[in-house]
């Protein structure tokens, strides 16, 4: 076994959930009158805690007004979270890896309690040895997340894999010294996931269920 924990995130990654994600963000901006920024501008945050994304999505937004708009952006996703799903094929992969012998965690920029209700409606939770959220340590790209669950599983960098969508992802696995795997799925593109040089590139679950049967 090459990788003994294998860390995923969640939306875009596990969960159909980015396109949902960017919609809820512009619906929340568009509500409160402000700038609603572009699909790929949006797409961007995923994965990063509430300040960093506010910051970055809608660019001169004052701290102060972060906690309204995220209000707006939480009663979008609410009314659209039950129709999410996992992508295709996710369950029958987290067989197979437990199956194998292989730990699995979750590291991703939802609150706790947003990852708790996506975990509990998906029915995958009891897959998983540990999660780490945004609200609970540092956020992407910080290594906090990768550190706490080495730690706390007790495995080494080099025997740990991250899985992921977003070049925030791969960025946290890069400075947590652990080797990345760059999903095509999700939020951000090939080239940008490309550049920060991944141990693999794969478009879809089927072929990263392959990838990790051959190579994890």
């Amino acid at each position: 076994m090459r990788y003994e924990l294998i860390v995923f995130d969640w939306d875009g990654t596990l969960m159909d959930s980015a396109s949902t994600i960017v919609a809820c963000i512009q619906a929340a901006c568009r509500d409160l009158g402000l700038t609603v920024p572009e699909d790929r501008r949006a797409a961007h945050v995923i994965g990063l805690g509430l300040a960093d994304a506010l910051a970055y999505a809608v660019p001169g937004l004052p701290p102060s007004e972060y906690a309204t708009v995220s209000e707006r952006y939480r009663h979008h996703f609410r009314l659209r979270d039950p129709h999410i799903t996992l992508f295709p094929g996710t369950r029958e992969m987290l067989v197979a890896l437990k199956g194998r012998g292989h730990r699995l965690a979750i590291a991703t920029g939802k609150s706790a309690k947003g990852l708790e209700r996506a975990l509990r409606t998906t029915g995958v939770a009891d897959f998983f040895a540990s999660t780490r959220c945004a609200d609970q340590c540092a956020s992407k790209p910080a290594p906090d997340m990768l550190h706490e669950l080495i730690e706390e599983l007790a495995v080494e960098a080099e025997a740990t894999l991250m899985v992921g969508d977003t070049v925030h992802d791969l960025q946290m696995a890069s400075n947590a010294g652990v080797d990345a795997l760059a999903v095509g799925h999700g939020a951000h593109r090939r080239e940008d996931l490309l550049a920060l040089d991944p141990v693999a590139y794969v478009d879809n679950t089927a072929e990263l269920g392959r990838w990790l049967n051959e190579n994890a």
